[in-house]
């Protein structure tokens, strides 16, 4: 069974923006690219509904999980830092335990 192909966002676009410009058909695009001209018209047709979206003022659903991730990070690297630390003092105080102990013995 073959594997679907993923195609990136660059890719599609500079594909949909040379159907835009008419450079040439569909079907001779598609095919320098070896893809499906169907493909190529879904991928306009979906571009130009999307496309007032780029001109819309305020934050977009795609920026706000993006600050959402973000805050996600920071606070498990904070949440790293603070393991980290806490670990170090442990062994630091096992380390101090342990000398302790040997000494105690002798």
């Amino acid at each position: 069974m073959k594997k679907r192909t993923r195609y990136s966002a660059e890719f599609k676009t500079q594909v949909v923006l040379k159907v835009l410009r008419e450079e040439d058909t569909v079907n001779a695009i598609a095919s320098e690219y070896g893809i499906s001209p169907v493909m190529v018209s879904r991928w306009k047709k979906e571009f130009l509904e999307r496309a007032p979206e780029i001109f819309v003022a305020g934050t977009s659903d795609a920026e706000k999980e993006l600050e959402q991730e973000r805050q996600r990070i920071e606070r498990l690297e904070q949440k790293v830092g603070q393991l980290t630390y806490e670990l170090d003092w442990v062994k630091k105080k096992e380390t101090e335990i342990a000398e302790r102990r040997r000494r105690n013995r002798r």
